[in-house]
């Protein structure tokens, strides 16, 4: 390709506060429309602001997560600009000095991937040029949220409830060079936020938002090309889908002789296009001010101290750590320590169980395929640690299969039930006794007469096969390796 990707992002993150940004509103979410508002939120005249402690703090452990620098005197700012849901007329947020600026977030990257490239367990296994990549976050401010607007077929309807809550800006450097970059970034920002607990970074219920800037360029120009701005979408997948879009659009249409207009454009999920929302002739289209009922201030370094020693283990630390205690292969540390609850399970189940190899295989196969289908979190599956390891131990033990264990698995998730209960209750003991085993194999065999010969003649896959049929006749509960025993001595006796 001829063409480099010039990405950056802006994440918008409602905080974890109970009440707004500058009053004692509620910021629960759901409530009826315009329920949780006051003269403070709606702007009415007199009324003034007062910042929430908590939300200023939360806004503090992000940038130092991020590796930023905390402004010496931090100000507060008018952004002017007349919309329905911004009941005053402006937006109290930050511009010349704001929270924190400077800083870093690390992903790591396959150095081949290209536009279309996806990460996968092999390539990764199998790749070791995996790399880190600094992208650099330009800025981290404060602001509040605008209300919410309904539109119907011949009206608008606006629902002030979620004007003035907490919000995060998050703006990186345009350093992303491919959509899969843009991927990585936001799934490893949105793993640290989570695990310091700041939002719940749910995108659906809009408490994580992210506007996308992009623009592309011939290989070798030190000019960045004209970008647009991308709004409208609703999860991960989805900003890489419209990046791919606009990015392969911008392309097409400069080797076609035409011109990019800078502008703002709205991802259609349902065609997998962008469309065109407003042009944007200047990107300073903001009138500023200093807030004047807000007077500047600074942190003081000790309270900046007392923040940062509430910040946990993050995810990459824990991965490390996780490469290290529990021997874990590069992949599957990442996946483990990416999400704070699942590190947390993984490490109960391997205190209670030796082989953190095969507690991370059952995590990453049968119950996070488990979760996806039926759309929960593992805080709420109803499977508790202690259960997952004593059913490996079963397995370990002979007392059942692993084809046994797949199916007790989804029943004691569903019944909350201990695995060890289950298999009294339904009779799931793996068979051992030889005479049974020799019966179901003579029978197997007096069943299937050519695949039994195949074997003898050499082709040693059908004797899969025929291991598969004695599985099947014992409904899962024979022990596979007596099985292939037995099977090849009664084949070799019959030669």
């Amino acid at each position: 390709m001829n063409y480099e990707i010039v990405i950056g992002l802006e994440v918008h993150l409602q905080l974890n506060t109970k009440s707004k940004a500058f009053c004692g509103c509620s910021t629960d979410f759901g409530s009826a429309p315009n329920s949780q508002v006051c003269p403070v939120c709606l702007g009415f005249p007199g009324s003034l602001p007062v910042l929430n402690r908590q939300a200023l703090e939360l806004g503090a452990k992000v940038a130092i997560t991020l590796n930023c620098q905390i402004a010496k005197k931090i100000r507060f700012d008018r952004k002017n600009y007349f919309y329905p849901d911004l009941p005053k007329g402006y937006q109290i947020s930050q511009f010349n000095q704001p929270l924190a600026q400077k800083g870093f977030l690390a992903i790591e990257i396959l150095q081949s991937f290209g536009l279309q490239d996806e990460p996968s367990a092999i390539n990764i296994e199998k790749n070791n040029s995996m790399a880190q990549k600094k992208i650099r976050i330009r800025r981290v401010h404060l602001e509040e949220d605008t209300g919410k607007l309904f539109h119907q077929k011949d009206s608008s309807l606006i629902d002030f409830n979620r004007s003035g809550i907490p919000l995060l800006e998050i703006v990186s450097e345009p350093d992303l060079s491919s959509p899969q970059e843009a991927y990585l970034y936001l799934t490893a920002l949105k793993s640290i936020l989570e695990y310091i607990d700041v939002s719940d970074c749910n995108m659906e219920e809009g408490s994580l938002r992210c506007d996308a800037n992009i623009s592309v360029r011939k290989k070798g120009d030190r000019e960045l090309g004209t970008k647009s701005e991308i709004k409208n979408m609703n999860s991960f997948k989805g900003v890489k889908l419209a990046l791919e879009y606009e990015a392969n659009r911008q392309i097409s249409l400069l080797e076609e002789g035409g011109r990019i207009i800078q502008e703002t454009r709205l991802y259609n999920a349902e065609k997998g296009i962008t469309e065109p929302m407003r042009s944007k002739e200047d990107a300073h289209d903001y009138r500023y001010f200093p807030e004047p009922d807000l007077a500047p201030f600074n942190f003081e370094e000790d309270h900046l101290e007392l923040i940062e020693k509430d910040i946990p283990e993050l995810p990459e630390p824990k991965k490390n750590r996780f490469l290290k205690d529990y021997q874990l292969s590069n992949y599957d540390a990442g996946i483990m320590a990416s999400d704070k609850d699942i590190a947390d399970y993984f490490e109960r189940c391997a205190a209670l169980y030796d082989n953190p190899k095969t507690v991370a295989n059952w995590l990453m196969g049968d119950i996070l395929a488990y979760m996806k289908d039926n759309n929960i979190l593992i805080k709420d599956l109803n499977l508790k640690p202690e259960h997952l390891s004593g059913m490996l131990k079963m397995i370990d033990s002979g007392v059942i299969t692993g084809k046994i264990a797949k199916t007790l698995l989804i029943e004691a998730i569903q019944t909350g039930k201990e695995p060890g209960k289950l298999v009294k209750e339904k009779g799931l003991e793996q068979i051992s006794d030889i005479s049974l085993l020799e019966a179901a194999a003579s029978q197997v065999i007096a069943e299937n007469p050519k695949t039994a010969e195949d074997f003898k003649n050499g082709k040693d896959s059908a004797l899969m096969f025929l291991i598969g049929k004695v599985m099947q006749k014992t409904k899962g509960r024979a022990n596979p390796s007596k099985v292939n025993e037995i099977l090849r001595e009664k084949l070799k006796g019959a030669q």
